[in-house]
């Protein structure tokens, strides 16, 4: 893949990022020009800003207090980690490009667009016109919800088509035969189970109150009681601070044995459906599960499609390296010096030959 450079030569190129810098008329001083930007990499024909670098570090910082880390940590951890950020970025920036070569821009704004649509109609919104009002009036910014889905649906649509989907169509029916027959335990359907739950918050309450209550709740379970009926008057689980068992009537869902927690897995093991289990602790308070159903394994069966599946999800991390590796080698990259030592080692970057070197190159073809 070679990269088009609308007309700019390498040698002006090379010169624009040398200088690093975006300048501005505005001064510090009179006839005093400031600097109000700095070009951290240029990216083929796009360049990554200081200025990104820092809004990205906050929002970094922000989503990490968010999550209960103190200020002066979530800070420190992110500014350790800004190398592996500009080098997100840079990876970002190829794929971006290469999916304005592969012409997925409609396709990417027609999907921004049905996810935006989409999330209003769960909430009862009928047009993106009407949907987008309502994001204004909640303080968030259309434009930015857009520019943001679009980056990543973007980076998601090229690494589909062109790493996973090249792994799941490109494998023979005597590599997809040989890998099922080596991980038949793989394509063995597990033991599932369909739960409900009663959840009994320990916030504000002291700990022998609730583990009292929750175990008259069992005996009432255990005893004929409705669980469905118990779920809505007792339950306490809540989302977006909305006590959801009067919705939900305590039903959480199936799931295959292996993939649950382990205290669950251990609470159930011997319940068979229709029973309930003893109250279970957790950090927050006491769980009370019904095994509602039980549906038994079974051995392992040929698929085709499972096994393809499979097998890119096996080989997908390391395939997806190679592309974006395969990415920064066909690329102009130019990282300013200030950050390159700390960057070009996360993105393993080779130097490429200067225009000079090639014609002194070509040069000494010619000598005797």
């Amino acid at each position: 893949m070679k990269f088009k450079f609308s007309g700019l030569s390498w040698a002006i190129l090379s010169a624009f990022v040398l200088s690093a810098f975006i300048h501005t008329t505005v001064s510090a001083q009179e006839g005093e020009p400031q600097i109000i930007d700095q070009v951290i990499a240029q990216v083929n024909n796009d360049v990554i800003t200081l200025s990104r670098v820092r809004r990205e570090l906050k929002e970094a910082i922000k989503a990490r207090v968010q999550q209960g880390m103190a200020e002066k940590q979530a800070t420190e951890d992110v500014t350790r980690r800004q190398p592996e950020l500009i080098a997100s970025l840079i990876n970002e920036q190829l794929l971006l490009q290469r999916g304005k070569e592969l012409d997925m821009t409609e396709d990417v704004e027609a999907e921004v667009n049905r996810r935006i649509l989409e999330e209003g109609q769960r909430q009862g919104i009928k047009t993106l016109g009407e949907l987008e009002a309502a994001m204004r009036q909640a303080g968030l910014d259309p434009a930015e919800i857009r520019a943001t889905l679009r980056t990543e649906i973007m980076k998601s649509f090229v690494i589909q088509r062109e790493v996973d989907a090249r792994i799941f169509y490109g494998l023979s029916q005597e590599e997809l035969k040989k890998y099922y027959e080596a991980h038949r335990d793989r394509f063995r359907k597990p033991e599932s189970v369909t739960i409900s739950e009663i959840f009994l918050s320990l916030a504000g309450k002291p700990e022998a109150e609730v583990r009292a209550r929750a175990a008259q709740i069992v005996a009432q379970a255990r005893g004929g009681a409705d669980f469905a009926a118990l779920a809505v008057a007792n339950s306490e689980r809540e989302e977006g601070g909305v006590r959801i068992g009067a919705q939900t009537k305590g039903k959480v869902g199936a799931f295959e044995v292996p993939a649950l927690r382990e205290d669950i897995a251990n609470a159930i093991k011997n319940i068979k459906a229709g029973g309930v289990t003893d109250p279970i602790r957790t950090d927050e308070g006491y769980q009370i599960l019904r095994v509602d159903e039980r549906v038994a394994g079974s051995d392992a069966t040929y698929n085709e499609n499972r096994v393809r599946e499979a097998i890119t999800i096996e080989r997908g991390e390391q395939s997806r390296k190679e592309y974006l590796q395969k990415l920064r080698d066909e690329a102009y990259i130019k990282i300013s010096e200030e950050y390159r030592s700390s960057v070009e080692p996360l993105l393993t970057i080779t130097a490429k030959p200067t225009a000079s070197t090639t014609v002194n190159k070509k040069s000494d073809t010619k000598k005797p």
